[in-house]
């Protein structure tokens, strides 16, 4: 998620830079100009951005005085304009990512009438994190888990609208949920269980599609390759790398040596790639 303000001022091609292994890959704006989205928009197609995506769903306090994010679900036009605007500037597909509700606004009707201001504009696929956000009092993570999940509002919208296609979020953390989901909704979205638990995607993906999946040391043989050529390239320090594996092997035997090596040596200034791989038989060896 980059706002849109940030690449009209800050250097846009750092902030919008991928590697090709990410594509299918989709930016999410955060802002409430239409004309600052727009020319985004426009930016991250440039950028080879698959889709780009509407930010209505974060309810951070620095989101929020920025005035986008969950607070704009009060104010659907404001968000309708931004789509139009954004919609007509780039030939990529443009979503919307919301809550079910705001505080006090929780309810059906509530959120029926922010979908239908956005399809009245024109927009045909919403991803819906089934939960409302509580602007004051929670911080993002506890909005993340203390407003109770309501997936039944998400189906009965899929089935109100069955032309738009709608994807839900929000507590998916095994396999069964997620399938459980894809009998109401046209798909899933998963967050911070695919970023705690890494290989979860992997099996996920076994069970939708029935590829056998890479195991978990031929991802790290992967992953060395790959920031070889991060970390002699693109000068980047392998502890950026790292951080985001802490948890591929999540639950397996000789988990807690992977995750003190690549957590305490790492940040010196002498870690090279090769700490994947050092990490990995050290991993093996206490299992």
């Amino acid at each position: 998620m980059i706002t849109a303000a940030a690449l009209h001022h800050g250097d846009a091609q750092r902030l919008l830079k991928f590697n090709d292994e990410e594509s299918p890959v989709v930016l999410q704006l955060g802002g409430n100009d239409p004309g600052l989205m727009a020319e985004a928009a426009v930016r991250g197609e440039a950028a080879g951005y698959d889709a780009i995506n509407i930010n209505v769903g974060c309810p951070s306090d620095r989101v929020q005085s920025g005035a986008f994010g969950a607070c704009l679900m009060l104010e659907p036009d404001t968000v309708a304009r931004c789509f139009v605007a954004m919609r007509d500037a780039v030939t990529i597909p443009v979503t919307v990512k919301s809550r079910i509700g705001v505080d006090d606004q929780d309810s059906d009707a509530f959120f029926a009438r922010f979908i239908d201001t956005l399809i009245d504009a024109g927009c045909t696929h919403f991803d819906v994190h089934a939960r409302i956000a509580m602007l004051q009092g929670l911080s993002p993570k506890q909005n993340r888990e203390i407003p109770p999940l309501n997936p039944e509002r998400v189906y009965r919208t899929k089935e109100r609208c069955p032309d738009v296609t709608i994807v839900i979020n929000g507590g998916i953390r095994d396999v069964d949920s997620a399938c459980e989901h894809l009998r109401f909704v046209d798909g899933i979205m998963i967050g911070r269980a695919a970023y705690q638990d890494p290989f979860f995607l992997t099996e996920l993906a076994q069970v939708l599609s029935g590829r056998q999946p890479p195991s978990r040391e031929q991802i790290v043989q992967a992953m060395h390759t790959y920031a070889l050529r991060e970390v002699d390239g693109q000068h980047v320090q392998i502890k950026h790398i790292t951080r985001h594996m802490l948890g591929l092997f999540a639950g397996q035997p000789g988990a807690r040596r992977w995750r003190r090596l690549l957590s305490e040596q790492a940040h010196q200034r002498v870690a090279d790639p090769d700490l994947l791989l050092d990490a990995l038989h050290a991993m093996a060896k206490a299992a």
